[in-house]
């Protein structure tokens, strides 16, 4: 299945980003006193709504989410950073890559939670059908190196669909 290209100019990978932090509160916690994994996946799909929002100017929908690994538990009063961008766009979808760290207050200091990619749909905003998006323009090594695992990713996922 080929895509056919955007009618819209791209848009730079920084047009897209998006910092969100959070504290964790005692109704984030579970009984061990750490920030829930359900409600890091809702501050995750809110900043990578986010990110999509920013890159196609339009409504978006969360799609699908990619697997999601935890590397460290969060406790109750710690500060939550989320970081996202855009990281490749297709027609009407885009791949939105999330990293969560936690922060440490006195130094600054992050140590990675987790990492997500979630795929977002523009939606026209009066009809709700899908609608184009502007295709992704990195512009550093960091971004390139993200566009192309994105469009591998993006690969393996529509042969898995069918």
């Amino acid at each position: 299945m080929t895509s056919q290209p955007s009618p819209l100019p791209p848009r730079p990978v920084a047009d897209s980003k998006v910092e969100m932090t959070e504290i964790v509160f005692p109704n984030d916690a579970n009984p061990l006193g750490n920030v829930m994994g359900g409600r890091v996946m809702h501050w995750i799909d809110i900043c990578a709504a986010v990110a999509a929002g920013r890159h196609a100017r339009t409504p978006v929908v969360t799609a699908s989410v990619d697997r999601i690994d935890f590397h460290n538990p969060v406790p109750v009063g710690s500060v939550v950073v989320l970081l996202a961008a855009v990281n490749f766009a297709g027609r009407t979808s885009m791949e939105v890559g999330v990293k969560v760290w936690q922060e440490d207050r006195a130094t600054g200091d992050r140590r990675h939670v987790v990492s997500a990619y979630l795929t977002f749909v523009s939606l026209d905003p009066k009809t709700k059908a899908p609608r184009p998006v502007p295709p992704v323009l990195p512009q550093t090594v960091d971004e390139t190196r993200r566009f192309e695992a994105a469009k591998e990713r993006r690969a393996r996922r529509l042969a898995e669909r069918s």
